[in-house]
């Protein structure tokens, strides 16, 4: 397979991921440019804007872990850049679901990779919380894309498996 051939098939979905980084990487610019660090921005009474920095993957799991877990979650998320985009190529024009589930995978991951490489940290900012007791933890556009896509994953495969059980 030649590459202008992989090209054509995966532009678009290679193009949306790159759309995601950069809204990712702009949004994380513009709030280590207005708030430092841990200060929390009240924008509805269930929604602050906050900077905080994660070490770790999700929910902080490993943040604690010394600083070794930098580099093997950026090759996690190098690996899975891999491993999508190879997919992608496979399915771009057969499976549009499925490609946009995986480009947003992609997109989320690229956005953290970037910052687990750059600064040694991902860069949240998003915080949902109930009243003043109850916070969920601190995420971001990057981790937001990379949800989208998993529960896009969650629905292609319903909608695959109720069409296979429809043709039986």
């Amino acid at each position: 397979m030649t590459a202008l051939i992989i090209w054509n098939r995966v532009q678009r979905w290679w193009a949306l991921a790159l759309i995601l980084f950069v809204v990712d990487w702009v949004t994380k610019q513009v709030v280590e440019a207005n708030l430092f660090y841990g200060q929390e921005i009240a924008v509805l009474p269930f929604f602050d804007l906050t900077l905080r920095y994660n070490t770790g993957a999700a929910f902080s799991f490993l943040a604690q872990a010394g600083g070794w877990q930098r580099w093997f979650f950026s090759i996690i998320a190098l690996a899975v850049a891999v491993g999508i985009s190879w997919r992608l190529v496979k399915i771009a024009e057969t499976n549009r679901l499925e490609s946009l589930a995986l480009t947003f995978v992609l997109g989320g991951a690229i956005g953290n990779l970037y910052d687990r490489l750059v600064y040694g940290h991902v860069v949240d900012f998003i915080q949902f919380h109930w009243y003043q007791s109850w916070y969920f933890p601190a995420f971001n556009v990057a981790d937001s894309a990379i949800t989208v896509g998993v529960i896009l994953m969650l629905i292609e495969g319903f909608v695959t498996n109720k069409q296979e059980g429809a043709k039986k």
